[in-house]
């Protein structure tokens, strides 16, 4: 090659660079204008349940220990409530921003935002090393940022977003490694598969992937100095999130999750109903957007029709579906229809074939053209009709008092003051609203003999929604003082009761 046209070689792909990363930027800047409201909103949209749990597991490590190992919940009673789920990275790291800017919720929501943008971006470099096409990888990373559920919980705190964005990654590295065979895109991979394993159990069965991989040339040649090194780079960190879930799992009582299907208790046609319902609503509905439905199906018809799985690595896209889907059926009865953020592991897969379907349907013809700009364009805009309402429900699943008099309630007793609370099933929400730590309640299930033991470990006040709790003639003895009542809510001073 002449120096001339090197240097024109050069100039192109610095332009070709320069137009990614601009598109890439335009995208991040749509994403958000178009959450731009919300990023100041309390915590009461769809799944308010869990997050409220993890915003309080990360107010909790601000406030009390900063030891990663000890994520604790307010629902502890008179204990150090520490509780161990997921490897609490996600908490920890939003915690350690508080440190700087203090506790708000809009710096977890920029976070989270953040994290989302990475994962946009993971995508594309996951489709470019695939398909080592830059448009066809643009059009994908436009098309994931409008999946609905992606683009609801890329604001919320959800342990889900970090442990997404670290696994697309580890696979977008992985399947560059296996174009450059360079050792530090595996080992990177091999970490970061690691963490979102680490930050969701789930997410382990992306290591499918690598294993398939490496399993056939070791069955055909066994095991050479190379080969052993790859797999002890890729399959080393594997041990984090083995070593962490191990411990913890035995602590986890009746937790549907571990068992899934194996302790299942509904009937074969409630089984069917959720089948269904996650295909014909969640899956287009949710996971894809309506205006990718068209990009999906070409997707598979492209698919057959240029005979893309005769491609080398065809069999491992094979196997990580295969994988996500046996997920999916095992945890089908955990899953049931409510919990999308479970079907997290899935998103990668589907854009895939998304970006594909798009992008052939682009080159089909120039009513396909017209068809697919259309389409694209119609994504953030059919994106935020579905979701909209999830920020603004018509019927909080809690009570509204709990926003409308928030400060109040947090300002009424002392912050490190032992209180009961309730009504609550969740035994999160209530707790993050008022802002303290003790005992929940839930059903007015609430005896007279329990507050009394509550009382003698050292609860000092009761915040009550229940007139058939604080109007109990059994409990009225150990109710010293009304100090506050806003709304529904009640606040009173406990005692032990005279003899």
């Amino acid at each position: 090659m002449s120096r001339n046209n090197a240097i024109l070689f050069n100039k192109k792909l610095n332009r070709r660079k320069s137009i990614r990363i601009s598109i890439l930027f335009f995208i991040g800047v749509i994403s958000f204008f178009m959450h731009f409201k919300y990023f100041k909103e309390d915590i009461k949209g769809i799944h308010v349940w869990r997050q409220t749990q993890t915003q309080s597991t990360i107010i909790n490590f601000y406030e009390e220990d900063m030891n990663i190992l000890n994520p604790r919940r307010n629902d502890r009673g008179d204990t150090d409530g520490i509780f161990r789920m997921e490897f609490p990275l996600m908490q920890w790291l939003v915690a350690c921003s508080y440190k700087i800017f203090g506790n708000h919720l809009w710096i977890c929501r920029i976070l989270m935002f953040l994290t989302g943008i990475f994962s946009t971006i993971g995508i594309y470099k996951l489709l470019s090393a695939l398909f080592d096409n830059d448009i066809l990888s643009l059009i994908g990373a436009w098309a994931f940022t409008f999946s609905p559920v992606f683009y609801y919980y890329t604001i919320n705190p959800m342990p889900d977003n970090l442990a997404l964005c670290c696994s697309i990654w580890g696979m977008a590295l992985f399947f560059k490694w296996t174009r450059n065979n360079r050792l530090s895109m595996l080992l990177l991979s091999g970490l970061l598969l690691s963490l979102g394993a680490l930050c969701k159990l789930p997410f382990i069965i992306y290591y499918a992937v690598p294993f398939v991989h490496f399993f056939p040339v070791i069955i055909k040649n066994g095991i050479d100095r190379k080969s052993g090194l790859n797999m002890v780079v890729v399959f080393g960190f594997i041990v984090f999130p083995a070593a962490w879930y191990l411990t913890i799992i035995p602590q986890w009582k009746g937790n549907i999750i571990v068992k899934g299907m194996l302790s299942n208790e509904e009937s074969f046609s409630q089984i069917l109903d959720y089948l269904q319902h996650n295909l014909i609503s969640t899956l287009p509905e949710l996971l894809l957007n309506y205006g990718s439905v068209i990009f999906f199906l070409a997707g598979f018809y492209f698919l057959f029709r240029r005979k893309a799985y005769n491609d080398s690595r065809f069999p491992l896209l094979l196997t990580w579906g295969t994988a996500v889907v046996a997920y999916y059926l095992f945890e089908v009865n955990a899953i049931k229809k409510v919990h999308d953020y479970y079907l997290f592991p899935f998103l990668p897969l589907l854009f895939i074939i998304v970006s594909y379907g798009a992008y052939n349907l682009f080159n089909q013809s120039t009513i396909g053209r017209y068809i697919t700009i259309l389409l694209l364009l119609l994504l953030p805009v059919t994106c935020h009709l579905r979701i909209q309402g999830r920020w603004h429900p018509e019927k909080l699943v809690f009570n509204e008092d709990l926003i409308t008099y928030k400060q109040e309630l947090r300002n009424a007793v002392p912050g490190n003051s032992l209180v009961v609370a309730g009504n609550d099933e969740s035994r999160c929400i209530f707790f993050y609203h008022i802002g303290k730590k003790g005992w929940g309640f839930d059903n007015n299930n609430l005896t007279a003999p329990q507050l009394l033991s509550m009382i003698e470990k050292g609860a000092e006040y009761l915040y009550s929604d229940s007139r058939m709790i604080d109007e109990n003639e059994d409990i009225k003895p150990m109710l010293k003082e009304l100090i506050l009542e806003t709304g529904s809510v009640r606040v009173y001073v406990l005692q032990k009761p005279s003899p």
